[in-house]
């Protein structure tokens, strides 16, 4: 096999069809298009969903459900993912380093799952659910409450 000699496959490439190039082409005068009407006049098409008139189907069904627009930005730890940090200060920073959340998280949040048995200060972004909290505490940790600046952007 040689580079210069590849063709593709019998019968995969065909030429374009020429429509609206007279009677012989099988497709001329209307070119396909049918006769008269919206579809048939260039650059006259109706928006998609659009239904005549008609109240479309996306208006007519209720409005369900609620999309958070936060939903993404914040990630939860295990308290045993910091329990294998080296780190003592865990803030968010630390946390994407390490690979524990995220790049494009904005905040976490230290959940109740998993051992803790070292001592260990949460600041910044990092928050901590009641439980993850008491076990923090009992270590001999602490969490710093972030300003109110934060928590009313949260």
């Amino acid at each position: 096999m040689e580079l210069n000699k590849i063709k593709p496959a019998a019968g995969s490439k065909r030429n374009k069809k020429r429509v609206g190039r007279g009677i012989g082409c099988g497709s001329g005068k209307t070119a396909g298009r049918g006769h008269k009407g919206q579809k048939a006049r260039s650059g006259g098409y109706h928006k998609v969903g659009f239904e005549g008139g008609q109240m479309p189907l996306h208006r007519r069904l209720p409005k369900r459900g609620f999309q958070s627009l936060t939903a993404g930005k914040t990630a939860e730890v295990r308290l045993d993912t910091l329990q294998k940090m080296k780190l003592d200060t865990i803030d968010l920073n630390a946390l994407k380093q390490a690979g524990a959340v995220p790049q494009l998280a904005s905040r976490a949040k230290v959940i109740l799952a998993g051992e803790l048995k070292r001592k260990i200060t949460l600041k910044g972004g990092v928050f901590a659910s009641k439980g993850a909290r008491e076990v923090i505490e009992r270590a001999g940790g602490s969490v710093e409450q972030p300003s109110t600046i934060e928590k009313a952007g949260s």
